[in-house]
């Protein structure tokens, strides 16, 4: 029986812990041609505009504080100019720390991710 647990304990201690679901992200922008780089800010679901582009996060992860930082974001690319029709450039997740492992390929524009931001449980009021 002490076996037992003893193997249990040495289990869960090298379980990964679950990532952490994230309420919001933060992006970057470079558009290649004016040399702007810009910081976009939007909640899940929110439509973010940049340049031609629409930006929609629909999910992102962040690792627990106690492992090494990681937040991936689940983004949908479209590049909409007047008088054409939408053209769908990106879905699928990118990598804060790896950019360039599954990122935007575009002549014009360049979006990567900066973090998964996962707001912080509210606290009840002191009364």
């Amino acid at each position: 029986m002490g076996a037992l647990i003893a193997f249990a304990v040495v289990t869960l201690a090298v379980l990964p812990a679950a990532a952490l679901e994230g309420k919001a992200v933060v992006l970057q922008g470079l558009d290649k041609v004016t040399a702007r780089v810009s910081r976009l800010e939007a909640p899940i679901g929110a439509t973010i505009r940049f340049g031609n582009l629409e930006i929609v996060p629909r999910a992102c992860e962040r690792t627990p504080p106690e492992e090494p930082p990681e937040s991936t974001v689940y983004l949908d690319i479209t590049e909409v100019r007047p008088g054409e029709a939408p053209v769908d450039l990106f879905h699928g997740w990118m990598f804060a720390s790896s950019p360039a492992l599954n990122g935007l390929e575009h002549p014009v524009y360049d979006v990567w991710v900066l973090e998964c931001q996962v707001l912080a449980a509210e606290t009840p009021s002191q009364q």
